[in-house]
């Protein structure tokens, strides 16, 4: 009898986890296949949630780092990957041209690679910032929890204004696309 407790409680607990979490995911593609978030962005007209994120020279940045100032964060998988790579290439083209503004790129790859890359690409306009260590994925829902890609972060883009509020978001549709540049080039703007 007092297994059969144990082993029903057990499975209400199971049940109401799963049913919180699929209150809170998020669904998205990956190649046009469903693939699952963390949850859901950060709400526009929100405060940003707090963040701290590691820098290629191995420093801690945090979202009061960049307090005054614009923020976007192009947050994407990896930058090994065309898709990533083009978006890190096409921010720091448009980063060059936005006053008081700074583009945070953001993946869970190591700084070194983030480091490597901007070198060979010649990125100067971006700072890259790694979730290796921290629990940015979760807190701003982007974390993918399953497929080939569970750990990895989905792409999606956020606008941060100077008064720490969320301006704009993303969450790109399918992870093979690239993201609306214009539509967050925008947000600053306005």
């Amino acid at each position: 009898m007092f297994s059969k407790l144990i082993f029903s409680t057990a499975i209400f607990f199971s049940t109401l986890s799963f049913a919180q979490n699929a209150k809170t995911a998020n669904t998205v593609l990956m190649g046009g296949k469903p693939v699952h978030t963390y949850a859901k962005l950060p709400s526009v007209n929100k405060p940003a949630p707090k963040f701290t994120l590691t820098d290629v020279t191995m420093k801690d940045q945090t979202l009061d780092s960049y307090k005054g100032k614009y923020m976007i964060l192009n947050i994407f998988p990896s930058v090994d990957t065309g898709v990533c790579s083009a978006s890190v290439r096409h921010f720091n083209e448009d980063a060059a041209n936005l006053p008081n503004t700074v583009v945070l790129c953001i993946s869970k790859d190591l700084p070194f690679a983030q480091k490597r890359f901007c070198g060979a690409e010649g990125i100067k306009n971006v700072v890259m910032l790694s979730d290796f260590r921290s629990d940015f994925g979760k807190t701003y829902g982007v974390e993918l929890t399953d497929s080939v890609m569970k750990g990895l972060l989905s792409r999606a883009v956020v606008v941060i204004d100077p008064s720490g509020k969320i301006v704009y978001e993303e969450q790109v549709d399918d992870i093979s696309h690239e993201p609306n540049y214009e539509a967050a080039i925008k947000a600053v703007k306005h």
